[in-house]
């Protein structure tokens, strides 16, 4: 079976919604032409969030193919989230909160650009149209993060407006050497991988998304803080040298013609990036 897009959704202590979650993913796939699976990377969750996958898997995959990666301790969202990377059997693979704060249905703004060959990482951005925003953060947590985003643009130099959206898809097939070589776990995991693939010369594309926020958010107050002490840690790795080896590797892979091609099957209709409620049935990931 030749896949499509690998959906990876890193979950920890969220066996009160994950099982919404999975259906309402397994929906969305099922519904679409070409094949899909979906990896949920528990990590180390205390509740029963292993059990609501299993069924939620028994009871809506359909012809959607699963994968469940438990990890033993909770080691932080970006640890997850590289591991569900790296299991990924698809050439484009899209991480999610397990809240779906970003619609699947924004999937094919992600995807299709990198299906068409025209970037290698596409990301979510709450920043470039906030109409799009339905339920915004509270007012001292949204002006948190545009504090924290313009640290981050002066500490890394990125011209980008939203790194913590957590909806990002990738072209495997170049990017898995940076997802390997990440090193940082928690807040600042998303900035890494941004920063190294920035350095790495790959097309990076930052799209605005509808999004809401949802209650019981595991991003506290400290958690932030901890991002500005990961954000000196990378620039510290970084002049170590950590990311070299990395870095020459996905120079290498992006420089093949057949990192620049598009990512077709056989039998693929043209494709749209408009979210599918906005378009024909037929334009779908």
């Amino acid at each position: 079976m030749s896949l499509n897009l690998s959906l990876v959704i890193p979950a920890y202590n969220e066996a009160a919604r994950l099982g919404k979650t999975l259906r309402a993913a397994f929906e969305y796939l099922n519904a679409q032409t070409s094949e899909s699976e979906i990896i949920v990377v528990d990590d180390g969750s205390t509740d029963e969030t292993a059990q609501v996958a299993a069924e939620s898997f028994e009871n809506f995959a359909g012809r959607t193919s699963t994968n469940f990666i438990g990890l033993p301790a909770n080691r932080g969202k970006g640890h997850a989230v590289r591991a569900g990377l790296l299991a990924a059997r698809a050439p484009v693979a899209l991480f999610s909160d397990a809240d779906l704060s970003t619609p699947l249905t924004e999937t094919p703004k992600l995807v299709a650009p990198i299906r068409a060959g025209e970037y290698d990482l596409v990301f979510g951005s709450r920043a470039l149209d906030r109409s799009l925003i339905g339920v915004h953060q509270p007012w001292r947590r949204e002006q948190s993060g545009r504090v924290f985003n313009l640290v981050m643009r002066l500490a890394t130099g990125l011209p980008f407006w939203d790194t913590q959206c957590g909806f990002k898809a990738f072209r495997m097939d170049v990017c898995r050497p940076i997802v390997e070589a990440a090193r940082i776990d928690r807040f600042g995991f998303d900035v890494e991988l941004l920063y190294v693939a920035h350095l790495a010369g790959l097309r990076l594309h930052e799209r605005a998304v509808r999004w809401n926020d949802m209650a019981g958010s595991k991003v506290s107050f400290m958690s932030g803080l901890d991002g500005f002490l990961e954000l000196r840690e990378l620039r510290r790795e970084a002049r170590r040298g950590s990311y070299d080896r990395a870095l020459a590797a996905t120079r290498a892979l992006a420089q093949s013609p057949q990192a620049r091609a598009p990512i077709f099957h056989a039998g693929d209709a043209p494709e749209s990036d408009v979210s599918p409620e906005l378009a024909s049935a037929s334009r779908r990931i």
